[in-house]
């Protein structure tokens, strides 16, 4: 993990990632995956999103797992909650009702601390990780999440030579790559995003799309 970077831009509140609505994919393709309420969802490098805070209204358990302690941090404060802590083995947990996070390495999470989790639900983890974690990452996911679980990835796609990442142009080709060898991997939705992200725009790039997919396990 990029340690010092992803630390800094949250100590610098350089958050333009950071989303002030819930995930319009989100909302239409949860429900589909058919998940029980009270289903534990893991959420890899989950900053603040209020996608969490979604799912937790919707009936599910949400464990985040975030890089940055100011992350952490600044969620529950924005809530206006005080959450438990607790050290968990190399990390750092969160905990108010039904929402945690677990604050530290994504690659120091172990299998024990997410063998509730039959949810999975990464809308800025692949696309935040250069080429060269993303197969670490896939790998990490499947040594530690339970057989069966299911969920959404989202990812973005661009031409790559027009805006350095993160986040990083991941493509279907690449996801399915990814994934295949444990995962069923289907496409749910694609949508050009590009007026609505007039970041990507003043970068120069010419097309941006956000494509959804669908993992199942087992």
């Amino acid at each position: 993990m990029q340690h010092e970077f992803w630390q800094s831009r949250w100590e610098r509140n350089e958050i333009g990632f950071h989303q002030q609505l819930v995930n319009p994919g989100l909302q239409r393709h949860w429900p589909n995956l058919e998940l029980p309420e009270e289903s534990q969802v893991l959420v890899p490098l989950c900053g603040k999103s209020l996608d969490m805070l979604w799912l937790a209204q919707w009936g599910y358990r949400v464990l985040g797992v975030e890089l940055a302690e100011r992350a952490a941090v600044d969620f529950f404060a924005e809530l206006g909650v005080t959450p438990q802590t607790t050290d968990d083995g190399a990390l750092r947990r969160y905990s108010y009702e039904r929402l945690e996070i677990l604050q530290g390495d994504f690659f120091d999470v172990t299998a024990g601390q997410v063998a509730g989790c039959s949810g999975l639900y990464d809308r800025a983890a692949l696309i935040a990780l250069p080429p060269d974690l993303r197969a670490d990452y896939a790998a990490h996911l499947q040594r530690i999440l339970p057989y069966q679980a299911r969920g959404l990835v989202v990812s973005l796609e661009y031409p790559q030579a027009e805006m350095d990442g993160p986040p990083f142009a991941v493509l279907a080709e690449e996801v399915s790559g990814l994934f295949a060898e444990d995962w069923e991997v289907e496409e749910v939705e694609r949508v050009d995003v590009l007026v609505e992200n007039p970041k990507f725009l003043k970068r120069g790039v010419s097309h941006l799309d956000e494509v959804v997919f669908a993992l199942r396990r087992g």
